[in-house]
């Protein structure tokens, strides 16, 4: 799949998720196969750049691969700055959120919410394409209510704006994470537009990544969810749609050895006092099985990153 000058190695896209696709974790999830790892979101208020979460989010420093940096916003002119802003600081891509559901960004007229205004979707498009020469991709979902399913008219105004590729969730802003991801928008979206078409939603299993990419006919696919605790997932999709066959289960050597390389990241990203405090939702995506139970509720309660090192270890060296 090729966006902008950029062609992609592979189908896989890590989606952008506010607080766990950091730098850390998309580094991961590229050494285990994505092609393209996307930022979590950015505010387009330049009030908010200053604060320690948004300087972190943009921090570029060490970051592998192709840089794409999601933005979110309602006003053109501020998208537009952001855009440019974040080019500056070194964003290959600039990805622009329609398709976030959270009610604290949908109050500000943000992020899904969008889709109920096409005419104001139009205006941000325009402005952010004119104002940066890199390419502009967007993210939405198929509608904004089940009854109201306009991605298929949202799509063609992105590509009538210049958008690079379109990522599609299949569900709608009402519908949150509830229930099941649909697939149809998705397959009349792409045999609507010709510019890339990126399916987003449910994709947890290498059998469940080929029926979706087979059924809607997308270019690509974009992981969330399930990559969460499992950045390998992406190596076991690429396996299994380049050979139709399913590679064995990791190790425990080998998701111990990830686990603390992913805690360490967090450790020096954020610091030990915010880097533990991260930790224990990766790690509880991790090990989340019911007999695993206590050593969650064990690990959630340690302070320092010299114990929460020494509790893994010691957890896979009795597993193996």
């Amino acid at each position: 799949m090729q966006i902008g000058p950029y062609q992609l190695s592979n189908q896989l896209i890590v989606a952008p998720m506010a607080g766990v696709t950091d730098q850390a974790f998309r580094n991961l999830c590229l050494r285990y196969g994505a092609a393209l790892a996307v930022s979590e979101m950015l505010s387009s208020n330049p009030d908010v750049w200053d604060s320690d979460k948004s300087r972190q989010r943009m921090t570029h420093s060490g970051e592998e691969g192709i840089r794409s940096v999601q933005i979110a916003g309602a006003d053109p002119d501020l998208m537009a700055n952001a855009a440019k802003f974040n080019v500056e600081q070194g964003a290959h891509i600039i990805d622009i959120n329609m398709g976030c559901p959270a009610k604290k960004v949908n109050k500000k007229f943000a992020g899904s919410a969008l889709m109920q205004s096409p005419d104001l979707v139009k205006e941000i498009l325009q402005a952010v394409v004119t104002a940066v020469d890199v390419p502009v991709t967007l993210k939405i979902r198929t509608g904004w209510e089940p009854e109201h399913r306009n991605g298929v008219e949202i799509a063609q105004i992105a590509e009538d704006c210049g958008i690079a590729s379109l990522a599609v969730h299949g569900r709608t802003r009402q519908c949150m994470y509830k229930g099941f991801a649909e697939y149809d928008t998705i397959k009349a979206i792409k045999q609507t537009v010709s510019i890339p078409v990126v399916a987003n939603g449910d994709i947890d299993t290498p059998e469940k990544a080929k029926f979706v990419l087979d059924y809607t006919g997308a270019d690509a696919l974009m992981i969330g969810r399930g990559a969460q605790g499992r950045p390998w997932i992406f190596k076991e999709i690429l396996h299994y749609l380049e050979t139709g066959k399913k590679l064995a289960p990791i190790k425990a050597e080998e998701q111990c050895t990830v686990m603390l390389e992913h805690l360490k990241k967090l450790y020096n990203l954020y610091g030990e006092y915010k880097g533990v405090r991260f930790a224990r939702k990766h790690v509880g995506w991790y090990l989340n099985l019911e007999e695993q139970r206590q050593f969650r509720a064990d690990f959630n309660r340690l302070e320092t990153a010299a114990q929460q090192h020494s509790l893994v270890e010691c957890y896979f060296d009795e597993l193996v």
